[in-house]
């Protein structure tokens, strides 16, 4: 428990951290004049970042595995956000992102991993602690830079750097325990070596992370109209001021985090699929109605959106890593990266979307995206099927069970 506890930390100081980036959008747009295009590209080279390079770390760390890898991340996150505070050419402004999204595919794969390796039993609990850090920290994020980039400056998100310096001293705990994990299984090499027997074939396994991918597009699409747009949104729709919005934006972000919350520990209790399908489906009365809401009414129907919709996330992953138990940093680092890939296209996108016809326009595009959610009904139902086949001798600690 308390090396869940310090990965759920050290997921909150990253994701926290992670935030900074669109939060500062609007300051980012207004100090160097740039166009939805420029902040759509911008977002596009940070998730592209964080997403292409996650199934390659984690599949790397599978092999390799470095207990010291979650600092090394975040290292390169704390020089990112250094950068960022001071660059005014957007070339540099991108690489600047481009650092921080690095540190991110690091953290993301290999935390997730060791969080597996640390659950026990409970591995959608472990997950969903693990995954509320992150979001608790994003929804932070956003507060942080109201309170202090928007009223004193955007060098003021090099303050965020000693963040970073207290989040790589809190992953040592974390280091000593996961190097001692490894000293164990090089001395036990049968059982380090031993694989949990994947409940489906080949071809089985690829139709099912098909449809999982299609649930993840539908669920980041939408959250990737919220997350990059929603301030803008709210400014536009409503004329309140960019601290107002910003505070509006962590209401949803709390959201999320309370929906991941819970998506873990039920998936545990009633199986995957049925969270899968409640979640993202479940969301669509709220999107469809959050575009002709009024004020409250689209802080009320967002907040509902974030929570049902968050909730997928570790149930999503957590299936995956069942239908492949030996390749967990891969299997994380793949369907981490696929999310913020999607989220980074989709905001390139709705950029130039919003430049041709308005930000409003967006919303009323995105809400039908988690009708998507319809393809859950081709999963199969793990939970039973690991009942009527029965435990797996070969793996004690495989979750299906």
């Amino acid at each position: 428990m308390p090396v869940l506890i310090l990965l759920s930390l050290s997921h909150f100081i990253n994701d926290m951290l992670q935030s900074v980036i669109a939060a500062s959008y609007p300051l980012l747009k207004t100090e160097l004049n740039l166009t939805f295009t420029q902040i759509g590209a911008i977002s596009l080279v940070y998730q592209l970042a964080s997403s292409v390079f996650q199934p390659v770390v984690g599949a790397v760390y599978d092999r390799h595995p470095n207990p010291r890898s979650i600092p090394i991340g975040m290292c390169f996150t704390l020089t990112g956000l250094l950068l960022l505070a001071f660059a005014r050419p957007v070339w540099l402004i991108s690489a600047a992102v481009f650092l921080v999204g690095i540190g991110s595919a690091t953290l993301h794969p290999e935390a997730s991993r060791i969080t597996s390796l640390a659950a026990g039993e409970r591995r959608g609990f472990a997950q969903s602690l693990f995954q509320v850090g992150g979001n608790l920290g994003g929804s932070l994020g956003p507060l942080l830079v109201a309170a202090v980039v928007s009223v004193f400056g955007r060098r003021y998100i090099a303050l965020f750097c000693l963040i970073s310096l207290a989040g790589i001293l809190c992953t040592r705990p974390i280091c000593t325990w996961y190097g001692h994990y490894l000293e164990e299984a090089r001395d036990k090499p049968r059982q380090r070596t031993t694989a949990a027997r994947p409940p489906f074939g080949p071809v089985a396994t690829a139709a099912i992370i098909s449809v999982l991918s299609v649930l993840i597009f539908s669920k980041y699409i939408y959250m990737a109209s919220l997350s990059n747009y929603y301030t803008f949104y709210m400014m536009e729709k409503f004329g309140i001021r960019v601290t107002t919005a910003q505070i509006c934006l962590f209401v949803f972000l709390f959201a999320t985090a309370a929906g991941t919350l819970v998506g873990g520990p039920v998936g545990d209790r009633i199986g995957r699929k049925w969270v899968i399908w409640a979640s993202i489906l479940g969301t669509a009365p709220f999107s469809l109605l959050l575009p002709d809401a009024g004020f409250y009414g689209t802080i009320v129907l967002s907040f509902c959106s974030g929570f049902m919709i968050a909730s997928a996330f570790p149930a999503i992953l957590l299936y995956a890593q069942e239908l492949l138990p030996s390749h967990l940093g891969m299997v994380s680092g793949l369907f981490f990266g696929f999310a913020f890939g999607v989220a980074g296209v989709a905001a390139a996108i709705l950029g130039r979307y919003a430049d041709r016809y308005g930000v409003i326009a967006i919303y009323r595009f995105c809400c039908y995206t988690p009708l998507l959610g319809l393809v859950a009904a081709f999963l199969p139902d793990l939970k039973k099927r690991a009942r009527l086949s029965g435990p797996s001798d070969e793996n004690p600690n495989n979750s299906v069970k």
